[in-house]
Protein backbone atom coordinates (compact mmCIF):
# COMPACT_ATOMS: atom_id res chain seq x y z
CA UNK A 1 0.00 0.00 0.00
CA UNK A 2 1.30 3.40 -1.00
CA UNK A 3 0.44 5.11 2.49
CA UNK A 4 1.00 8.44 1.23
CA UNK A 5 -1.81 7.74 -0.99
CA UNK A 6 -3.38 6.64 1.65
CA UNK A 7 -3.20 9.44 4.19
CA UNK A 8 -3.78 11.94 0.87
CA UNK A 9 -7.47 11.08 1.17
CA UNK A 10 -7.83 11.53 4.68
CA UNK A 11 -8.67 15.03 6.33
CA UNK A 12 -4.96 15.97 7.63
CA UNK A 13 -5.72 19.01 9.61
CA UNK A 14 -7.79 16.08 11.55
CA UNK A 15 -5.30 13.71 11.83
CA UNK A 16 -2.92 16.06 13.14
CA UNK A 17 -5.35 17.65 15.61
CA UNK A 18 -5.59 13.91 16.95
CA UNK A 19 -2.23 14.58 17.74
CA UNK A 20 -1.85 17.44 19.34
CA UNK A 21 -2.70 16.53 23.33
CA UNK A 22 0.58 13.57 22.48
CA UNK A 23 3.46 15.98 23.12
CA UNK A 24 1.97 17.51 26.45
CA UNK A 25 0.87 13.84 27.63
CA UNK A 26 4.40 12.62 27.18
CA UNK A 27 5.95 15.92 28.74
CA UNK A 28 3.92 15.17 31.86
CA UNK A 29 4.67 11.54 32.29
CA UNK A 30 8.46 12.27 31.62
CA UNK A 31 8.89 15.08 33.64
CA UNK A 32 6.53 13.72 36.55
CA UNK A 33 8.86 10.25 36.40
CA UNK A 34 11.79 11.10 35.46
CA UNK A 35 12.27 14.86 37.20
CA UNK A 36 11.08 13.47 40.10
CA UNK A 37 13.17 15.05 43.12
CA UNK A 38 16.23 15.81 40.82
CA UNK A 39 17.25 19.32 40.28
CA UNK A 40 18.05 19.41 36.81
CA UNK A 41 16.74 19.38 32.84
CA UNK A 42 15.79 17.33 30.48
CA UNK A 43 15.37 17.49 26.62
CA UNK A 44 13.67 14.88 24.70
CA UNK A 45 11.80 14.00 21.44
CA UNK A 46 7.97 13.56 21.56
CA UNK A 47 8.13 12.89 17.80
CA UNK A 48 10.86 10.36 18.20
CA UNK A 49 8.61 9.01 20.97
CA UNK A 50 5.63 8.61 18.74
CA UNK A 51 7.76 7.27 15.47
CA UNK A 52 8.66 4.18 17.22
CA UNK A 53 5.36 3.75 18.83
CA UNK A 54 4.39 3.56 15.74
CA UNK A 55 6.76 1.25 14.70
CA UNK A 56 5.85 -0.90 17.83
CA UNK A 57 2.07 -0.86 16.67
CA UNK A 58 3.05 -2.20 13.11
CA UNK A 59 4.28 -5.44 14.47
CA UNK A 60 1.55 -5.79 17.50
CA UNK A 61 -2.23 -7.05 17.76
CA UNK A 62 -4.54 -7.80 20.47
CA UNK A 63 -4.80 -5.56 23.06
CA UNK A 64 -1.56 -4.39 22.60
CA UNK A 65 -2.29 -2.85 19.46
CA UNK A 66 -5.47 -1.35 20.95
CA UNK A 67 -4.04 -0.09 23.69
CA UNK A 68 -1.73 1.82 20.93
CA UNK A 69 -4.34 2.89 18.84
CA UNK A 70 -6.03 4.14 21.34
CA UNK A 71 -2.84 6.70 22.39
CA UNK A 72 -2.66 7.79 19.08
CA UNK A 73 -6.34 8.41 18.85
CA UNK A 74 -6.93 6.74 15.58
CA UNK A 75 -8.45 3.93 14.42
CA UNK A 76 -6.49 1.67 12.17
CA UNK A 77 -3.03 0.70 12.02
CA UNK A 78 -3.01 1.97 8.48
CA UNK A 79 -3.94 5.41 10.14
CA UNK A 80 -0.93 5.01 12.45
CA UNK A 81 1.54 4.38 9.15
CA UNK A 82 -0.14 7.05 6.76
CA UNK A 83 0.62 9.60 9.28
CA UNK A 84 4.02 8.06 10.14
CA UNK A 85 4.99 8.21 6.42
CA UNK A 86 3.50 11.79 5.99
CA UNK A 87 6.08 12.80 9.14
CA UNK A 88 8.70 11.35 7.94
CA UNK A 89 8.29 12.68 4.17
CA UNK A 90 7.45 15.98 5.19
CA UNK A 91 8.38 17.20 9.15
CA UNK A 92 11.76 15.76 9.64
CA UNK A 93 13.18 16.72 6.50
CA UNK A 94 16.81 18.12 6.43
CA UNK A 95 16.64 21.42 5.14
CA UNK A 96 20.63 21.98 5.01
CA UNK A 97 20.39 21.49 1.56
CA UNK A 98 18.22 25.01 1.09
CA UNK A 99 20.06 27.06 3.64
CA UNK A 100 17.79 26.03 6.21
CA UNK A 101 18.92 24.19 9.87
CA UNK A 102 20.61 20.51 9.45
CA UNK A 103 17.97 17.77 10.70
CA UNK A 104 18.86 13.87 10.52
CA UNK A 105 16.55 11.23 11.54
CA UNK A 106 17.10 7.74 11.85
CA UNK A 107 15.17 4.39 12.77
CA UNK A 108 17.14 1.33 13.73
CA UNK A 109 15.74 -2.05 14.50
CA UNK A 110 18.49 -5.23 16.29
CA UNK A 111 16.51 -8.65 16.26
CA UNK A 112 17.90 -11.78 17.66
CA UNK A 113 18.92 -14.31 15.43
CA UNK A 114 15.88 -16.37 16.71
CA UNK A 115 13.25 -14.47 15.44
CA UNK A 116 12.03 -12.85 11.88
CA UNK A 117 10.43 -10.08 10.71
CA UNK A 118 7.48 -10.63 8.71
CA UNK A 119 7.78 -9.43 5.13
CA UNK A 120 4.60 -7.02 5.77
CA UNK A 121 6.52 -5.64 8.77
CA UNK A 122 10.14 -5.54 7.01
CA UNK A 123 8.03 -3.61 3.76
CA UNK A 124 6.81 -1.02 6.24
CA UNK A 125 9.60 -0.20 8.36
CA UNK A 126 11.81 -0.06 5.24
CA UNK A 127 9.42 2.06 2.94
CA UNK A 128 7.70 4.12 5.93
CA UNK A 129 9.78 4.53 8.59
CA UNK A 130 12.85 4.65 6.78
CA UNK A 131 14.57 2.07 9.17
CA UNK A 132 17.80 0.08 9.28
CA UNK A 133 17.22 -2.97 10.11
CA UNK A 134 19.99 -5.93 11.53
CA UNK A 135 19.99 -9.16 13.00
CA UNK A 136 22.25 -9.81 15.83
CA UNK A 137 23.50 -12.61 18.58
CA UNK A 138 21.75 -11.32 21.57
CA UNK A 139 21.97 -14.51 23.38
CA UNK A 140 25.79 -14.86 23.12
CA UNK A 141 26.86 -11.87 22.48
CA UNK A 142 24.79 -8.64 24.13
CA UNK A 143 28.01 -6.42 25.26
CA UNK A 144 28.79 -6.73 20.88
CA UNK A 145 25.38 -5.37 20.09
CA UNK A 146 25.26 -2.99 22.94
CA UNK A 147 28.59 -1.48 21.82
CA UNK A 148 26.78 -1.81 17.58
CA UNK A 149 23.76 0.61 18.77
CA UNK A 150 25.61 2.98 20.73
CA UNK A 151 28.42 3.52 17.41
CA UNK A 152 25.38 3.49 15.26
CA UNK A 153 23.55 6.56 17.51
CA UNK A 154 26.67 8.06 17.65
CA UNK A 155 27.39 8.36 14.27
CA UNK A 156 24.26 9.31 13.32
CA UNK A 157 23.80 12.16 16.68
CA UNK A 158 27.12 13.37 14.98
CA UNK A 159 29.13 12.55 17.92
CA UNK A 160 27.04 14.09 20.60
CA UNK A 161 25.58 10.79 22.08
CA UNK A 162 28.42 8.69 22.89
CA UNK A 163 26.61 5.93 24.86
CA UNK A 164 22.55 5.53 24.72
CA UNK A 165 23.06 1.74 26.32
CA UNK A 166 24.87 2.05 29.18
CA UNK A 167 26.27 -1.66 31.01
CA UNK A 168 24.11 -3.80 31.35
CA UNK A 169 21.09 -2.34 29.59
CA UNK A 170 21.62 -5.61 26.73
CA UNK A 171 21.74 -8.76 27.93
CA UNK A 172 21.25 -12.10 26.97
CA UNK A 173 17.32 -12.49 27.88
CA UNK A 174 17.25 -9.46 24.80
CA UNK A 175 15.54 -10.16 21.70
CA UNK A 176 14.47 -6.46 20.52
CA UNK A 177 16.04 -3.11 20.31
CA UNK A 178 14.29 -0.26 18.56
CA UNK A 179 15.71 3.18 18.18
CA UNK A 180 15.46 6.63 16.72
CA UNK A 181 17.81 9.66 16.93
CA UNK A 182 17.12 13.09 16.02
CA UNK A 183 19.93 15.87 15.53
CA UNK A 184 19.49 19.16 14.99
CA UNK A 185 21.67 21.81 14.46
CA UNK A 186 20.73 25.89 13.18
CA UNK A 187 21.61 28.77 13.23
CA UNK A 188 19.91 32.40 14.49
CA UNK A 189 18.72 34.22 11.63
CA UNK A 190 19.42 37.27 14.14
CA UNK A 191 21.53 36.38 16.68
CA UNK A 192 21.49 37.38 20.07
CA UNK A 193 24.03 39.16 21.78
CA UNK A 194 25.73 37.79 24.68
CA UNK A 195 26.13 40.68 26.56
CA UNK A 196 22.88 41.15 26.55
CA UNK A 197 21.35 38.31 28.56
CA UNK A 198 20.16 39.23 32.12
CA UNK A 199 18.58 37.36 34.86
CA UNK A 200 15.52 37.21 35.28
CA UNK A 201 12.75 35.17 37.71
CA UNK A 202 11.76 31.74 35.91
CA UNK A 203 8.89 29.59 37.08
CA UNK A 204 9.29 26.33 38.21
CA UNK A 205 6.05 23.32 37.84
CA UNK A 206 5.71 23.32 41.58
CA UNK A 207 5.33 27.22 41.62
CA UNK A 208 8.57 28.49 43.12
CA UNK A 209 10.86 30.20 40.80
CA UNK A 210 14.53 31.05 40.60
CA UNK A 211 16.88 33.37 39.09
CA UNK A 212 18.00 32.10 35.09
CA UNK A 213 20.03 33.74 33.05
CA UNK A 214 17.46 34.78 29.55
CA UNK A 215 18.51 35.80 26.28
CA UNK A 216 17.56 39.32 25.18
CA UNK A 217 16.97 41.40 21.97
CA UNK A 218 14.78 44.52 20.89
CA UNK A 219 13.22 44.53 17.92
CA UNK A 220 9.80 42.87 16.45
CA UNK A 221 8.98 40.16 15.35
CA UNK A 222 6.17 38.58 13.66
CA UNK A 223 4.15 36.06 15.26
CA UNK A 224 1.24 34.02 13.90
CA UNK A 225 -1.11 30.91 14.42
CA UNK A 226 -3.32 28.70 13.13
Amino acid sequence: MDFCSYFSNMSLRESVKKQSDIPWMLAKHVFSSELKGIDSNMVFSPLSIQIVLGLIATGSKGQTMDQLLSFFNLNSIEEVNSLSSWLVANVLVDGSPRGGPRLSVANGAWVDLTLSFKHSFKQIMDNVYKAASAYVYFQNKPLEVAKEVNKWVEEKTNGLIKEILPPGAVHNMTRLILANTLYFKGEWVKKFNASETKDYEFYLLNGTSIKAPFMTKNGFSTVAAA
